[in-house]
């Protein structure tokens, strides 16, 4: 398939009229057109299905209750295009391998189980009993439980993860890698340690509330664009928007929205940010450190002066300890190297402490912009220190808000899905099940590749997800994926990792969110959970492609029954009825009694939070304030003339890749693109528009290198780089991690920038 290439800048707001443009293109291309108009209806609506893209709440007002990259994310999987056994007889592997991610997954819907045959290098028909009849051959005999991996994406549903822990549990393991480990593990080991719950403590209407609003790290307008109604609304109405984000991003600037017809029509739109400053990559601790010695600079000289405080002494006094620690850690930070490290200058720093100071609710938000680097954790917990200066935890509009990636990676993780499952947890599934469940922790993502690499992997399950495109270091995941013994990917779509198979691997496909899921007691609903803790039931409306599709909840029970059998659980009739299952949960995890009763609650229902409630589960029984110092570098390992982040573009969800267009950011038709500030090619001596290959400078005598990439001017700091992913994951060091998290620090990799060398295409293995 060949693009018209072209950089163009984009001078509209975001949403508008660009916005239903693109949404219509894709309704069409699907090939299904009447089908996906219903289809988007009837999403994030009563008796419809949640939207499979991003975890933003759903405000239940809205006449149409969807975005561009929902609609994207619908029509790309109500498509009329197969992926079956006749496609991959004219396909080898191999060949396939030479293609885009971007025609993978153009090619539509897979339809059948499929086996590798490594002979022939071609997926061939297998039978569901034969396929599931051999997943439980393998996991029968490996030597250890622990020779399993249970990697699970954040789309999966509340029943069917569920399941799958309890599967991988009555199996003896706790190896459960997700795709949160590369993502927000930041944002739950931070809040937890902080405040005693790994969640956001905010409702959605908090954001009707707040006074100002303060954003760190995110692009809201391609990752999660139902944000920008509710940051909207907030500006509209005076709320202060304090955006701390390294690239300029036109949905953080201007809004124009599609359902208001005035707004599509004519240049109108509405303003975002009140300010927008644009910090290093990594630097936004130290920014967040300079606000706070700012207000503590203020706050010394009002009680000097005998005027009131501007902390919230009353709640600090009664709900944290250790902000003495904290102010002795500010008080050891100085100016200049909260300035050069945050690359914001002091005026700039107090600014956003006078924002601060003066609103009465304050919300913080982040996402992965503050969660990939080395120091994450501690990032994480230097915002909530802000917050509990100020009390702002616990009223209404004002609070912490992580905003997650995928539909229900909260839910997953709420339901069990984690490598270091709680205590509570173990108990309440040895008591209900009558098992003891093993307690060592398991491996997180980068562990799990580590363990493959070394040949102690039998047997890798992976539900949903494309771990060869979404982990690091490409090429040695990639040859992780192949020593392993066998290799199941249950999935919609073709994508790049079922082109790595194990030494024998299989292609189970399955049901989209949009589909109905009729089972042997009739049709089922799932449930997903979403940024705000709240719970959703879901329920596909769309006929199936095929016969031999299967629902992820029915694949995982007919995994977990061949493998197990009946002594310990009656799979099938889970697989049945997932009502069951729900009492199951309902037995097991806190927040979910009478679950059944109360998926019928109009808009779901709110599993509640303990921080936002003012109970805080550490061990002091108090919010804790952290007294970590800042990082002596971002990248503290190596010197670099240029940090590197990864980032998405606009067609773009995850490593699903809808299109080649970044309509936001200008660019067209192309994704081999480094964008760099103009000031920074010069110095170069290169031009806009020249090809340079893209090298990592490390210390471990790893060559990691993607070549041709076209430089793009753009407004970021200088010293700091963007490029898309999965194209430059094989930039991403697999032994580069954040303190305390295991997730790949892709959002500050040192890297060198050179004329390039070839013009050959930068494939992903």
């Amino acid at each position: 398939m060949k693009f018209k290439t072209a950089i163009k800048p984009y001078h509209a707001a975001a949403g508008g009229l660009g916005s239903l443009e693109a949404t219509t293109r894709f309704v069409i291309d699907s090939k299904n057109a009447l089908k996906n108009m219903r289809n988007l209806l009837r999403m994030n609506k009563a008796r419809g299905f949640d939207c499979p893209g991003c975890a933003w709440g759903d405000d239940n007002k809205s006449t149409f209750s969807f975005c561009e990259n929902g609609a994207k994310a619908v029509t790309w999987e109500a498509t009329r295009r197969l992926v079956d056994s006749t496609f991959f007889a004219q396909h080898s592997v191999s060949a396939l391998n030479r293609q885009s991610d971007y025609f993978l997954e153009y090619q539509g819907r897979l339809t059948e189980p499929l086996r590798y045959n490594p002979q022939t290098d071609h997926y061939e028909p297998i039978s569901w009993d034969n396929a599931l009849a051999m997943i439980g051959e393998h996991i029968r005999a490996m030597d250890n439980p622990n020779q399993l991996e249970l990697y699970t994406s954040g789309r999966a549903s509340n029943e069917s993860s569920y399941l799958y822990q309890l599967f991988g549990r009555m199996v003896g393991t706790n190896n459960f890698p997700d795709c949160s480990n590369m993502c927000h593990e930041a944002s739950g080991a931070g809040l937890k340690r902080s405040i005693g719950v790994g969640k956001g403590t905010i409702h959605l209407v908090d954001f009707d509330k707040a006074d100002a609003i303060f954003v760190f790290g995110q692009n809201p307008g391609t990752n999660h664009p139902r944000m920008l109604h509710s940051l909207r609304h907030a500006a509209d109405r005076g709320a202060r928007i304090v955006t701390f984000n390294t690239l300029r991003e036109r949905g953080l600037e201007r809004f124009a929205d599609p359902q208001k017809p005035l707004e599509v029509v004519t240049p109108m739109a509405g303003n975002i940010s009140s300010s927008y400053y644009q910090p290093n990559l990594g630097g936004d601790m130290a920014a967040v450190r300079g606000i706070a010695k700012a207000l503590l600079e203020t706050q010394r000289r009002r009680i000097a002066n005998g005027e009131s405080s501007i902390f919230a002494d009353a709640f600090i006094a009664e709900h944290t300890q250790g902000i003495e620690a904290w102010f002795a850690q500010i008080d050891a930070t100085d100016w200049q190297t909260i300035e050069q490290q945050s690359g914001l200058s002091q005026q700039q720093l107090r600014d956003a402490a006078a924002v601060w100071q003066t609103a009465e609710r304050v919300i913080c938000t982040w996402a992965m912009g503050i969660t990939q680097h080395k120091h994450s954790l501690d990032t994480v917990r230097e915002i909530t220190n802000l917050q509990l200066l100020g009390g702002h935890l616990g009223k209404p509009g004002a609070g912490l808000c992580p905003v997650r990636g995928h539909s229900n990676v909260q839910g997953n993780r709420t339901m069990g899905i984690d490598e270091k499952p709680p205590v509570a947890l173990l108990d309440s599934l040895a008591h209900h099940f009558h098992f003891e469940p093993p307690r060592e922790h398991g491996h997180h993502t980068v562990e799990a590749i580590q363990a493959m690499l070394r040949d102690e992997v039998k047997v890798l399950l992976a539900l949903g997800g494309n771990l060869a495109a979404a982990a690091p270091d490409t090429p040695l995941t990639c040859e992780a994926l192949r020593r392993c013994g066998l290799t199941v990917y249950i999935s919609t779509k073709l994508n790049r990792s079922h082109l790595m198979p194990g030494k024998q691997s299989l292609i189970l496909p399955t049901l989209g969110r949009t589909e109905e899921d009729v089972q042997a007691s009739g049709r089922q609903f799932i449930t997903v959970e979403d940024s705000f803790s709240m719970v959703h039931a879901s329920e596909g409306i769309g006929k199936p492609l095929a016969a031999t599709q299967r629902s992820e909840t029915a694949i995982v029970a007919r995994i977990a029954h061949a493998t197990l059998g009946t002594a310990q659980l009656d799979w099938l009739a889970l697989a049945a009825d997932y009502n069951l299952i729900r009492d199951h949960i309902a037995a097991t995890i806190p927040g979910f009694q009478n679950f059944n009763a109360r998926c019928d609650e109009p808009g779901g229902f709110w599993l509640g939070n303990a921080a936002a409630e003012l109970r805080f589960n550490t061990p002091s029984g108090k919010a804790e304030f952290s007294a970590a110092t800042l990082p002596d570098a971002v990248c503290p390992e190596i010197v670099a003339p240029f940090v590197l982040q990864t980032l998405r573009s606009h067609d773009q969800y995850n490593t699903t890749i809808y299109g080649l267009d970044d309509r936001y950011r200008g660019v067209y038709g192309q994704r081999d693109v480094l964008f760099m500030h103009p000031a920074d090619i010069a110095a170069l001596g290169l031009s806009d528009g020249d090809r340079v290959d893209i090298e990592t400078l490390a210390t471990d005598g790893v060559v990691r290198r993607v070549e041709d990439f076209r430089l793009v001017a753009y407004d970021i700091p200088r010293g700091n780089l963007a490029a898309y992913y999965p194209e430059t994951n094989p930039l991403v060091p697999l032994t580069r991690f954040g303190d305390g998290t295991g997730t790949p620090t892709s959002k500050s990799i040192p890297v060198g920038v050179t004329p390039a060398q070839t013009r050959a295409t930068q494939r992903i293995a």
